[in-house]
């Protein structure tokens, strides 16, 4: 059956536990430099309209060594870019392919394009979510950590896509998020996609957030997309900053992520992000074995080995 991968959500608990897993086999053949390739004469492409130097890279990579091929397509250099209607983008690509990653906008213009298409889609990154980069900030943790289950998550910052997808991640894995946002940014639970709240709390003072939390997380504090409103963006963030105060209330053992880029600083310390608690270069090469588990399991279903 025809599965696509647009949010969160869209797989189970069990499927998400099954990938985690099948991420720890494969990265464990990429480091001992054992070839594995059960995508031979595959093809991916890879469309996007938001540019970036990590799904490129991850995306392309892992095609590559799991025996198959990468395209490349920017919007501004296809029909896409020209007018051409996402539903017929959608027809004539999957025609072509295996299957597609898409990094966009509005969620609305990859449902769309699923909707028409007769391969398997992956959500590089949309406005609203981020469901690849949550897929390996959980399998960061549990290499570090262990299971995530009843573990807490303290987001600081924008309610942005990553925010949102750690919500969904949330109520599908059984953990909990602590989220602290400047007053106006705070989080939609309909946009964020969330079934209910018994997984996610608010806190008005970012220390509350942090206190007591097994991992402390954050993004920049513009995303692509809004940076007409950095400067104001600036002054609001201002004391939404991780840092050294905000680890130390957290668990001794807490770790700190950041999807990266990262701008020093701003959202975060260079003493946090640099230092011993950080992990931010596992959770950053987790990508490519986590996004191989992810295209091998929507093209072959479940490997028994």
């Amino acid at each position: 059956m025809l599965k696509h991968f647009l949010q969160f959500k869209d797989l189970s608990r069990d499927e998400l536990l099954y990938l985690f897993e099948r991420a720890r086999v494969i990265k464990s053949r990429f480091k001992r430099y054992q070839p594995y390739h059960p995508l031979v004469d595959r093809t991916l492409a890879m469309i996007f309209e938001k540019s970036s130097t990590r799904t490129r890279l991850s995306f392309e990579a892992g095609m590559h060594q799991l025996g198959g091929t990468a395209i490349y397509l920017n919007t501004r250099d296809t029909q896409l870019g020209r007018g051409e209607p996402v539903e017929d983008a959608g027809e004539v690509i999957s025609r072509m392919v295996d299957i597609v990653m898409i990094r966009t906008y509005e969620q609305e213009i990859i449902k769309r394009f699923a909707a028409h298409s007769r391969v398997p889609v992956i959500n590089g990154l949309t406005n609203e979510y981020h469901p690849c980069q949550i897929l390996a900030d959980i399998f960061t943790f549990i290499e570090h950590r262990g299971s995530i289950k009843g573990k807490t998550v303290a987001w600081v910052g924008d309610s942005n896509n990553m925010c949102n997808t750690w919500l969904q991640a949330a109520e599908v894995l059984d953990f909990n998020v602590h989220v602290s946002t400047p007053p106006g940014y705070e989080v939609e639970p309909e946009r964020a996609g969330l079934y209910g709240t018994d997984n996610f709390e608010s806190f008005a003072d970012p220390m509350d957030a942090c206190r007591g939390a097994d991992l402390v997380t954050t993004d920049v504090w513009t995303s692509m997309g809004w940076e007409a409103e950095n400067d104001e963006r600036m002054k609001d963030f201002a004391d939404w900053q991780v840092d050294a105060e905000m680890m130390q209330v957290a668990k001794s053992d807490a770790i700190f992520m950041h999807c990266l880029p990262a701008h020093r600083g701003e959202e975060v310390t260079a003493e946090v992000i640099d230092g011993p608690q950080s992990v931010v270069w596992d959770e950053a090469e987790n990508r490519l074995h986590v996004q191989k588990a992810l295209m091998e399991y929507l093209l072959l279903g479940k490997i028994e080995s």
